[in-house]
């Protein structure tokens, strides 16, 4: 029965874990799948079993059911043992889940994306610690800072993959190639097949440097809205002590968010632009 529970109480676990993931709160579950509850149904069966006494039995299932009733559905436990528990295990998960993503990062960058996510510790503790703010709208607020790291990874990792395909290239070949087919075309005179040949490849050329060019822009881009995240995350945490309404916090955020959206527009005209290049001439 031992090792029935412990599966028991592994699965509902995973079952939380894969709940939270999807911004589901499963009280119930969790209510049901914590240990305590767990040992306190299992002692009144053992016991109601070694006595021979049903209403033991009864009275264990009777309680169980009426925890499971109300338990899930109460703000104060909810507020007191689900949220945070909720809460630090969606953390540990998507701390997991951003060191698997910044495996291929330089330590540099590595290092960067931790103290931002450092500095959202602290805006949290110092937001929680501010008694201007309400529970129920800081969490909302708070949230934003979640989806604001979260975009911070993405644009770091999408700089590293364009900064080691642009050290890959050979822009100055490029250069050179480009000027040597120009000079082709025009001394191919009257030489159709030649001139042919010398424009093809001077388009190819052509749509190398300029996949090259929009790599730069989006880098330039991006760049600034990583500075731009950083300092205000900085900023926030020097502010939040003497915010005094979640408001405040809000305008900053959605701020941030709305330059985040932009650059990730600014990204997706990029990479429709280089799928364009790399389609044959």
């Amino acid at each position: 029965m031992d090792r029935e529970i412990r599966d028991g109480f592994t699965a509902g676990v995973k079952a939380v874990a894969r709940d939270t993931l999807l911004e589901r709160r499963p009280y119930l579950k969790m209510a049901f799948a914590n240990p305590y509850n767990l040992s306190l149904l299992t002692g009144g069966l053992t016991a109601a079993l070694l006595t021979a006494n049903p209403f033991l039995a009864l009275g264990a299932l009777g309680l169980e059911a009426l925890w499971l009733l109300h338990a899930p559905d109460s703000r104060r436990l909810r507020a007191l043992l689900w949220d945070p528990r909720f809460d630090r295990l969606k953390r540990a998960l998507a701390a997991k889940e951003r060191a698997r993503r910044m495996a291929g990062l330089s330590e540099t960058e590595r290092a960067r994306v931790g103290a931002i996510v450092e500095r959202q510790e602290e805006i949290r503790r110092l937001a929680a610690e501010n008694p201007s703010f309400a529970a129920d709208m800081l969490q909302e607020e708070l949230a934003k800072t979640d989806r604001l790291v979260d975009a911070f990874v993405e644009m770091a990792l999408t700089c590293d993959r364009y900064v080691s395909y642009l050290r890959a290239v050979d822009a100055d070949g490029l250069d050179r190639d480009r000027k040597r087919f120009e000079k082709a075309a025009a001394d191919a005179g009257d030489d159709a097949a030649q001139a042919g040949i010398a424009k093809r490849n001077l388009a190819i050329v052509v749509k190398r440097i300029d996949k090259l060019e929009e790599i730069r822009r989006y880098l330039k881009v991006a760049r600034g809205q990583l500075d731009l995240i950083d300092n205000s995350f900085q900023l926030i945490a020097d502010q939040i002590v003497t915010m005094r309404s979640p408001q405040e916090l809000s305008g900053q955020l959605d701020e941030l968010l709305d330059g985040v959206e932009a650059v990730r527009q600014t990204n997706r005209e990029a990479e429709q632009f280089l799928a364009s290049l790399d389609r044959p001439v």
